[in-house]
């Protein structure tokens, strides 16, 4: 069964698998904090509980606890390892919190996923005059795929190197078309 846990702080909510939220509902500590009802969208993008305490000595301690580390550190002990130790969301949605979507990765790969910066909209995608270049970074060195007409082939140029390098731990451009009925296409 699958649970959507709505956010505080936001119109989003947070899916988990039942496993998970049986846990998160029932651990004695996560129940007195009332963890599952105070979970907020960070600015990363990620679900986390945070809550301040006044101290006994004074002054004031804020603990911060984030859903998918806190899942991870759980239910994937096994698969952590001294170079796989950032924890992230295989389809992208950080609020995507089941099992099946969380995993353990190296620096590296995180690096990869991470949302794009290029001015185009798509990672690796360059625009220059009016056509555009797609290259990709291999051991720290840009790579030149190739010039394309149009930011789309050149997407998708890039994402078949990607496949072709990283496999399952390349990063994918998602290209999005709107069909002459409405709908929206989604191009990988």
């Amino acid at each position: 069964m699958l649970y959507k846990v709505k956010l505080k702080n936001a119109d989003e909510h947070v899916l988990l698998d039942d496993q998970v939220y049986e846990w998160l509902t029932s651990d004695p500590y996560l129940v007195k904090v009332d963890f599952i009802n105070n979970l907020r969208r960070h600015s990363s993008g990620c679900a986390v509980f945070q809550k301040t305490w006044k101290k006994a000595d004074g002054g004031y301690k804020t603990e911060t606890i984030y859903l998918h580390k806190l899942i991870a550190e759980k239910y994937l002990v096994d698969s952590k390892s001294s170079n796989r130790n950032l924890v992230g969301a295989k389809n992208g949605n950080k609020l995507d919190c089941r099992l099946e979507n969380v995993v353990y990765r190296s620096r590296a790969v995180a690096s990869r996923k991470r949302k794009t910066s290029s001015k185009v909209g798509y990672t690796g995608v360059y625009k220059e005059n009016n056509r555009f270049r797609a290259v990709i970074s291999v051991n720290r060195k840009s790579v030149h795929i190739g010039m394309f007409a149009t930011a789309e082939e050149a997407a998708l140029a890039y994402n078949k190197k990607s496949r072709e390098l990283y496999g399952d731990d390349g990063k994918i451009n998602v290209i999005r078309r709107k069909l002459p009925d409405g709908r929206e296409e989604i191009i990988t």
